[in-house]
């Protein structure tokens, strides 16, 4: 039953891939590709924490503060990037923010010492807390309405499967390429913008709303955000609260 079961999903998954276009898959591919490298590189340094702290003579505890200080900057640049891409546009800001996090994983591949590494990190969850937000709102606002709820999830997915490539990533070339090689490997991200400039269409939603405005900007007419904001507040605070528990339980248990 269980395997009819499964079966079934995986049809359903598929027969909803087929029924998008060209321009909506490669939307999707690549939110969910700059999710996945995203996790990537923030949990190669989960891997990395005992030989960092050997190389800087301290305790796996004291690197493992870059863990937390990534976390914490994280709604910085969720607030950043967003508003960013509210103004600019889905995919620029996409584009924008894989590149940012990738310079950032580069570079913590040369750091000379531990409080260097602890500000790099921060630097990373910053850009690292930009990916989801808009990489989300370019998906949902491209693919058709139906099956959002399939491909919500299947999306973020692709934070297990960066999980799943750091610790592969690890386990093949740690020993040969050192913990500074793998965050060097950690830069490969930023080769997805070639893909997003080429083949991923600009948010028809986000390009609709743009042109709204300049309507209205035209006409005199103010846009009532504040009212918009009110109505959406109550589910907001749900989201919220619910993010908050999945992540202490998320965060709290795979992270070290």
């Amino acid at each position: 039953m269980l395997r009819r079961m499964s079966a079934g999903s995986f049809s359903s998954i598929a027969a909803s891939f087929r029924s998008l276009t060209r321009a909506q898959r490669h939307a999707f591919l690549a939110s969910f590709m700059g999710w996945s490298l995203d996790a990537l590189d923030f949990f190669l340094l989960i891997f990395c924490i005992p030989a960092i702290a050997a190389e800087f003579h301290t305790k796996p505890s004291a690197v493992s503060e870059a863990v937390a200080l990534t976390l914490v900057f994280r709604p910085v640049g969720a607030f950043l990037f967003g508003a960013l891409a509210d103004k600019f546009g889905r995919k620029p800001v996409l584009m924008l923010n894989i590149i940012c996090y990738s310079l950032v994983e580069l570079s913590c591949a040369f750091a000379p010492s531990l409080p260097w590494l602890l500000v790099l990190r921060a630097l990373f969850g910053i850009a690292m807390g930009g990916v989801w937000g808009v990489g989300a709102a370019l998906t949902f606002e491209t693919l058709p309405k139906e099956g959002r709820g399939t491909f919500s999830g299947l999306l973020q997915e692709g934070y297990a499967i960066g999980y799943l490539l750091a610790a592969l990533a690890f386990g093949m070339l740690f020993g040969r390429i050192g913990w500074r090689g793998l965050f060097i490997l950690g830069a490969a991200p930023a080769l997805l913008t070639l893909f997003v400039q080429a083949g991923v269409n600009e948010s028809p939603v986000w390009l609709a709303a743009r042109a709204a405005a300049g309507e209205r900007k035209a006409a005199g007419v103010a846009e009532p955000i504040a009212a918009k904001l009110i109505s959406y507040l109550p589910i907001f605070m749900f989201l919220i609260l619910l993010m908050t528990a999945f992540a202490s339980f998320s965060h709290g248990t795979q992270d070290m």
